[in-house]
């Protein structure tokens, strides 16, 4: 595939991150961990590799806005462009040394996403994209599923934790999905299940309480990917109520419905 000059500075930058997360992942025991929230976890490798990723980007366009989960929000001057960015998706998976975890980098232009990055270091899985320009898995074209039945889909999810999101509400949801599908998954992190839908690996996916550095990259994957994406409702609110579907046009329709569903009254 071609890359754009853009596509290539963010795909240096995540690889550039990945491979300090590779050097920290191998001493994961001796990393030095500070609790950020209930069961939410932050490490040094967290802030080392946004540091990374922050001075690749900004070394290249200066002027470009900075959106990290770890640091203050740039506002640049340019006004038109915000690089918005997860340095490490899936830390606990990280810390735990689950291979489950990825840089994700995307590219905002007056309000759209317009390319993205997901790399996950342990597996050496490079996703990209660029509005227009299809959805590649190191360098080799990417599709949706074509499923079209939940019955024959496995669909993937995020799970409430502690101190984190409405665990009724998500088990209701649960149990309406499980009743459809041939399988759910949970693999903690939103940023590799995003492109997992766009791999075709995931049939689809839902979850609640995501920010924009969660989705922003994985978003546009999917679509590119001939995939489509929506907030809980079926709207384009993601990144303002922090919900997500995702799935072919059949299989996102479709979960909608099915998360959505009433809860029988007794």
């Amino acid at each position: 595939m071609a890359r754009s000059a853009l596509l290539n500075v963010m795909v240096q930058a995540a690889l550039k991150a990945g491979k300090s997360l590779s050097r920290d992942f191998g001493e994961v025991q001796n990393l030095q961990v500070s609790v950020k929230g209930p069961g939410d976890f932050v490490s040094q490798a967290d802030f080392r590799a946004e540091k990374i990723v922050r001075e690749e980007l900004l070394k290249s366009r200066p002027t470009y806005g900075f959106l990290g989960e770890e640091g203050e929000e740039i506002k640049g001057t340019d006004g038109a462009h915000r690089w918005i960015v997860d340095p490490l998706d899936g830390t606990t998976n990280f810390l735990h040394g689950i291979p489950q975890f990825a840089v994700s980098i995307a590219l905002e232009r007056n309000g759209e996403i317009v390319a993205g990055v997901i790399f996950n270091p342990a597996t050496d899985e490079l996703y990209t994209t660029e509005k227009g320009g299809g959805a590649f898995l190191n360098d080799r074209r990417i599709r949706v599923g074509a499923r079209k039945v939940l019955s024959d889909c496995v669909i993937g999810c995020g799970m409430p934790h502690l101190g984190r999101g409405q665990h009724g509400k998500f088990l209701v949801e649960l149990r309406h999905v499980m009743g459809e599908v041939a399988g759910v998954r949970r693999l903690g992190a939103a940023a590799l299940d995003l492109a997992y839908v766009a791999a075709g690996r995931l049939d689809g996916f839902w979850e609640a309480q995501l920010n924009a550095w969660d989705i922003a990259a994985g978003l546009l994957l999917i679509r590119e990917a001939g995939g489509f994406a929506s907030d809980m409702k079926g709207g384009q609110e993601m990144f303002e109520n922090g919900t997500v579907l995702a799935g072919n046009e059949y299989i996102r329709k479709a979960l909608e419905e099915v998360v959505n569903r009433p809860v029988p009254q007794a």
